[in-house]
Formats: C-alpha cells, structure tokens, sequence
C-alpha cells in the first residue's frame, strides 16, 4: 500500500517508482496507491475504486472509466465553422460551438465526421476524438459525493 509515493520526487524518482509499482503488480501482488494526483494514476493504475463520502462509487478500470466519460464527443477546428455545423447537425449530430473556429459534436464518430465535411466540401483542419483525462472523469464522478466544490477563479479588473 503506498500513500503519495511521488510526492516530492523529482522525474527520475517519478519514473523509477512507476516501473516499481507495475513490476510489483506484474509479479501478481495487488498494489494500493492512494494519491490525489489524477495524472499520474492515469499514467499507471489498471484498475481504480473511487470512494466518496465513505461508499465506494466507482470500481473499474482506468480504460473503461475514462472511454465512459470521454463519450462520443469530437473536436473539430474548421475555417467554416456555421457551415460544418449545418452540414453536421443535418446528419443527426449535436453541435456545439466552443471556439471562433471550434466545434464540439456528439452523435456522430470521428470517421463519420470527417466523411460527411469531405463530401460537402467544407474544409477542415482538425478532427480528434474527445479523450476525457482521468481528472475530468474523476470531477464528474464525484460531483455529487463531495462537500466542497471548486469553482472558476474570478479576477477583479485593474
């Protein structure tokens, strides 16, 4: 059972107790590791239990957990952003804007995306499947079984 092993080391120890650790787990032991830095669990558990508010709300692995919250969404930058979105929602796809040139859609995979702007010949730069980090799976998971929640920083104008 290893409680924060990183913390405090600096990136050779970091890599060093990550092969640990999954040597440890490849010789059959089950390895503990509790530890609030998402990012590198993401990095190296295979299977997580998430506890909140003293009840276990999650016991799965790490592939299945962030494929959950990931969705079906996709990210699209395009020069012809109202244009992809008609072309796209035609096609039963949920379009959202969420940038001058970018594009969140749901409904539709990547592949199916990519095929419909080609056909309509509107043009595009990027197309990538969402990937939801362990840390926005972890926040969606727990919203609801937690006490405190951290909101958006808002600065005062100077």
């Amino acid at each position: 059972m290893f409680d924060e092993p990183v913390n405090g080391l600096d990136p050779e120890g970091i890599v060093w107790i990550r092969g640990y650790l999954k040597a440890l787990a490849a010789e059959g032991r089950a390895v503990l590791v509790s530890s609030h830095l998402m990012s590198e669990l993401e990095g190296t558990a295979d299977h997580l239990v998430v506890v909140g508010r003293g009840k276990v709300i999650a016991d799965t692995s790490v592939h299945d957990l962030l494929a959950r919250a990931s969705g079906d969404r996709v990210q699209l930058r395009t020069s012809a952003r109202d244009e992809a979105m008609r072309v796209l929602a035609g096609a039963g796809a949920t379009v959202t804007p969420s940038g001058p040139d970018m594009v969140t859609i749901s409904g539709l995979p990547a592949e199916r995306v990519v095929t419909l702007l080609s056909q309509n010949a509107v043009p595009f730069s990027e197309v990538a499947a969402h990937r939801a980090t362990l840390e926005e799976a972890y926040m969606e998971l727990t919203r609801d079984a937690v006490e405190f929640r951290s909101e958006p920083v808002q600065r005062e104008a100077r």
